[in-house]
């Protein structure tokens, strides 16, 4: 039997790392993903709210049939097809052929002296405004259209759906055979090792956004493009067949497991069930009614429950604390590559060494806080409240915490004047470039020795060009000095001192915010429900908060991050692609204001739920009090008889 637990736990747990590796790395490869497809933002906050959207599919059915079946065989199917929808979220990089990025950079074997950059065109060749007909490449007649991230989208749907039974049904499996006292044991640890999980995804993207996408298929030293240039796309597709194959790994154990095992100690009634929030609710389950609700008393149970004022609120709060960290762990990572100018690789590895550890150490810490202050109810609901007011005042200083935009010529400044940042809308066509072929939409943007980045060479009507690759220098440059002999390089000028200045102390501050912030994460709240609603109350938690928090957040997050771009790319055949550059002011707003609104609502909500206990702790005393004195009428009544 001791054997078999330790099977079982050593199963679970790699099962919880299997899939918190797999949802992290998701999140780190999101802008890898806009670019090798070509989408905005809000297109991946779909495919991320994809995943709930496959989870909830299938609850209702695994958390009805789970218990009557072979648990641990069905948590090992649900692990089979998290594999698989990972492995089909890689399937595009195999079908969708070779990545090619804008650029005016060409590898010319044997010769260091390429095209010209500033072709003149003739009349015919120009609109009536001066920029290029647009005219879509060879080979464009028969493209599909249907979209690559399409297999991204129903993989990720695929994973929810096997992600499913492994959290429910590894739970019940513990909590019906295990004793009382080791129950809480093997749940923590479980929860402990899903924590890793994060961590090492993080890593994982980290890892692989420093490969080229295409690596081994094509030559390095003919890619002009590095890792920190807007159009670098990493080996997103490598992270997710690591993934899969440990994923598939962690089902194998569950095929030998029994279907059930002798329960172990005595059973008491009072149980802990761990919700699948960052929260933990304790149900004390006061009456041993049965557990019984039929299909005719389901509206009027359920209008019971939501009649309780405190688990109500309590559903608000998450409801509105998920929204905004799901919003933000989502685009995290996006958010430090755009404002601060990280790469993606930097970017993700700062999350998995630096923020998720905060994360994990705050709500250790708080846990054990409670512990050693031996907190009761109330103690628990203003520790809580404690914690947020303070990690909501220090969240107010991310608005201070500027990075000046970068210096483009007709997206940022204007030609005609090129010292003060402007967001006015310009124009990439001027009288310096008049003479030139250009293409208004491509991004392939070099450096002129004016410390101004320019959108393309062509627009920064440089004449000739000699080298290759990355070590390209354009020449003859008419836009970037009144003589036109200047020379410009390839990729962004690197102007960020004061990114770098100013970094620092956003990752100081972020990860101080993070750990007070999970402090008050671990302590729950205790309701008095009846045992027989205990199992709707996680059921509709569960359903509630995936539906209002972990599908819509990522869509409409991405959706405001989208009105902040600046420069759109585009397509190969046409059509909008992915954002090469942000405003970065506005998106530092949009981002702040949509995580300050839900912070404010939820620092109100936790002071409703702070409310809501006082006056039941106070009616719990009056009624106290009142059986107390009938009590003592009745034995002064019989004394006197």
């Amino acid at each position: 039997l001791c054997s078999t637990w330790r099977m079982f736990l050593v199963a679970l747990s790699f099962a919880y790392f299997a899939k918190a590796l797999s949802g992290s790395y998701m999140k780190s490869t999101i802008t890898q993903l806009e670019r090798r497809f070509d989408i905005p933002s809000y297109l991946i906050g779909v495919i991320d709210g994809s995943f709930e959207i496959g989870n909830l599919l299938v609850i209702a059915f695994v958390s009805y049939f789970g218990a009557k079946l072979h648990r641990p065989k069905i948590i090992a199917v649900g692990c089979v097809l998290m594999s698989i929808g990972t492995f089909i979220i890689a399937l595009p990089h195999f079908i969708i052929g070779r990545y090619e990025f804008e650029t005016s950079v060409r590898w010319v074997v044997n010769s260091t002296l390429n095209p010209a950059p500033c072709p003149v065109g003739s009349p015919p060749d120009l609109a009536l405004d001066g920029k290029q007909l647009e005219v879509p490449p060879k080979g464009c007649e028969g493209e599909s259209n249907l979209s690559m991230w399409i297999y991204v989208l129903l993989g990720n749907v695929l994973r929810g759906i096997g992600e499913t039974p492994v959290q429910p049904l590894g739970i019940s499996y513990i909590d019906d055979f295990a004793s009382e006292e080791n129950a809480a044991l093997y749940v923590g640890c479980v929860q402990t090792i899903s924590v890793v999980g994060p961590v090492f995804g993080y890593l994982l993207g980290s890892l692989c956004a420093k490969i080229y996408v295409d690596i081994g298929f094509v030559k390095m030293e003919t890619i002009s493009i590095t890792p920190a240039d807007a159009r670098w796309v990493g080996a997103w597709w490598l992270g997710y067949l690591i993934a899969g194959v440990i994923t598939l790994l962690s089902a194998i154990p569950f095929w030998f497991l029994p279907r059930s095992l002798p329960i172990s100690g005595p059973q008491s009634p009072e149980k802990y069930i761990i919700l699948p929030s960052i929260i933990t609710i304790q149900i004390l389950c006061f009456q041993t009614d049965v557990c019984y609700v039929s299909s005719t008393d389901f509206i009027p149970t359920l209008r019971t429950l939501l009649g309780h004022p405190v688990y109500l609120i309590y559903l608000c709060v998450t409801i509105i604390q998920l929204n905004s960290l799901i919003g933000m762990v989502t685009y995290k990572p996006k958010y430090i590559e755009q404002h601060f100018r990280q790469s993606a690789s930097k970017a993700n590895f700062l999350m998995g060494v630096i923020n998720i550890p905060a994360v994990a150490l705050g709500m250790f810490s708080g846990g054990l806080l409670m512990k050693r202050l031996k907190l009761n109810i109330m103690g628990a609901a203003r520790f809580a409240f404690g914690t947020s007011l303070i990690g909501y005042i220090l969240s107010l200083f991310f608005f201070a915490m500027s990075c000046e935009n970068a210096k483009v010529a007709g997206v940022t400044l204007n030609y005609n004047s090129l010292e003060g940042i402007s967001y006015d809308k310009h124009s990439v066509f001027t009288t310096c470039n008049s003479g030139c072929y250009c293409s208004a939409t491509e991004w392939d943007p070099v450096c002129g020795e004016n410390g101004i980045t320019y959108v393309s060479p062509c627009l920064a009507g440089c004449t000739s060009s000699v080298g290759s690759g990355k070590n390209t220098v354009f020449s003859n440059c008419s836009c970037i000095g009144v003589d036109g002999n200047f020379t410009a390089s390839t990729g962004q000028c690197p102007n960020k001192d004061d990114c770098d200045r100013m970094f620092p102390y956003f990752l100081a501050l972020s990860v101080i915010t993070s750990f007070i912030i999970s402090l008050g994460g671990t302590p729950g709240y205790m309701l008095c429900i009846k045992p027989q609603l205990k199992s709707l109350a996680l059921g509709f938690h569960a359903l509630a908060t995936r539906t209002l928090a972990g599908i819509p957040a990522p869509i409409y997050f991405g959706a405001i991050i989208d009105t902040t771009c600046l420069k759109w790319g585009q397509k190969r055949c046409g059509g909008m692609g992915a954002c090469r550059i942000y405003n970065t002011t506005a998106y530092r707003y949009s981002h702040m204001h949509l995580f300050m609104p839900h912070m404010s609502l939820y620092f109100a909500a936790q002071q409703q739920i702070y409310t809501q206990e006082i006056l039941q702790e106070n009616s719990k005393t009056v009624t106290l009090k009142k059986k107390n004195s009938i009590e003592k009428n009745r034995q002064m009544h019989i004394v006197k008889y």
